[in-house]
């Protein structure tokens, strides 16, 4: 039976909403906004609540997590000024059923040498986004607190019931947040200027440097539909990023040295991309993120292997980036980070290390690496129980 399609739990009848919403739990593309060149705006505000069972997993325990998820889908619409939501399986989960060996996710590694993350691992998380913030509040409070009804729906069914909250990650995506949150330790407000949607200044999500939803996506067999995703929390030194560098040489941290300030405003629906990074730090002393990550690409759609759903944080009083990444193998970001590390520069250059001039590796920091398998939806409560 295909899971996508299939009966779903265990003593419950189809998602009534099913022929409303994508099988795709992440899918979004088509429920947001676009600028001026085609660009998905994605949600502004983002929740990302990181759970432990309280008990072994069981059919009953599987029906009140279906139902709970299933008010949220009563309560908001799938749209960007309603709700997104997806209910992801960590590694912890599957070491439970002891089935961590036939699913697409693996503990998390330590993929660089100057890094040194917290590698956790948990039975799930609940990825909340939307433009209202109120409705990631109410969400939260309904399915964890005492809330009793949400967008005029009772609230019968708990994810509380069944899961304790371990972590919460929260934050923000958008032009103008992050000088909203000026006045958090380490943000310099007197270098932003109000346009920026990221601490770092730049607009990442162009529409031709993510992968589709559908190259992300698992293809076929148990899993079709699914996805991984994995989450990292990094820390951004904003003061010498704004402090220590001029514009330009932000820009040929965050792209290219080949990159002007003028390249970087006409920018439209793509980051160009030469090819030539070792030849740029023989003749730059400086290598570019983008170029380096540009290298990693899908061979039979030349597309980038992983979608990125980043965003803000002031978690803990600080600025950060909490890294949300989709990819149908974790492998696929794997590769594309081993890309970030540039290691391979250093022997072109004698100015470039592990992180100095190396694309903006100087400037954040990865504390902790989490995955997880994101189910289709007709699968996402207990998959494989």
């Amino acid at each position: 039976m295909d899971p996508a399609t299939g009966p779903g739990v265990e003593g419950l009848a189809a998602n009534p909403r099913s022929d409303r919403l994508p099988d795709r739990q992440f899918a979004q593309g088509e429920y947001l906004p676009t600028d001026d060149s085609g660009n998905e705006l994605q949600a502004r505000y983002r929740r990302v609540l990181l759970l432990d069972l309280r008990r072994d997993p069981s059919v009953e325990d599987a029906r009140t997590v279906e139902r709970a998820m299933r008010t949220l889908e009563a309560a908001y619409d799938w749209h960007h000024e309603g709700l997104f939501h997806a209910l992801a399986w960590g590694t912890n989960y599957f070491e439970r059923i002891d089935e961590l060996s036939r699913v697409p996710v693996s503990p998390p590694q330590v993929l660089s040498r100057t890094d040194e993350p917290n590698l956790q691992s948990f039975d799930a998380a609940l990825v909340l986004e939307s433009d209202l913030p109120s409705n990631l509040a109410a969400a939260e409070n309904a399915l964890f607190g005492s809330r009793s009804r949400i967008g005029g729906e009772p609230v019968d069914h708990r994810l509380g019931d069944v899961f304790r909250v371990r972590g919460r990650r929260t934050g923000f995506l958008g032009e103008g947040l992050p000088a909203e949150h000026a006045d958090a330790e380490g943000v310099p407000g007197d270098a932003l200027t109000g346009e920026e949607q990221m601490f770092m200044g730049f607009f990442s999500g162009r529409k031709r440097t993510q992968p589709s939803e559908e190259s992300v996506a698992i293809p076929e067999g148990r899993f079709v539909d699914g996805t991984t995703m994995h989450l990292s929390r990094l820390t951004v030194n904003l003061r010498d990023w704004y402090g220590a560098l001029t514009e330009r040489e932000r820009i040929q941290r965050m792209f290219s040295p080949e990159f002007t300030e003028d390249d970087v405003a006409n920018l439209t629906d793509d980051v160009p991309f030469s090819d030539r990074v070792r030849e740029h730090a023989r003749d730059h002393d400086v290598v570019g993120h983008h170029e380096k990550v540009a290298q990693v690409r899908r061979d039979d759609t030349d597309e980038p292997l992983v979608l990125r759903r980043d965003f803000n944080t002031v978690d803990g009083g600080k600025p950060g980036v909490h890294f949300v990444a989709f990819q149908r193998k974790l492998d696929d970001f794997r590769r594309t980070r081993k890309a970030m590390n540039g290691w391979y520069v250093r022997d072109d250059s004698p100015a470039i290390t592990d992180r100095e001039h190396n694309g903006i590796l100087n400037f954040v920091r990865v504390t902790s690496r989490a995955n997880f398998y994101v189910p289709a939806r007709n699968d996402r409560s207990f998959p494989l129980l």
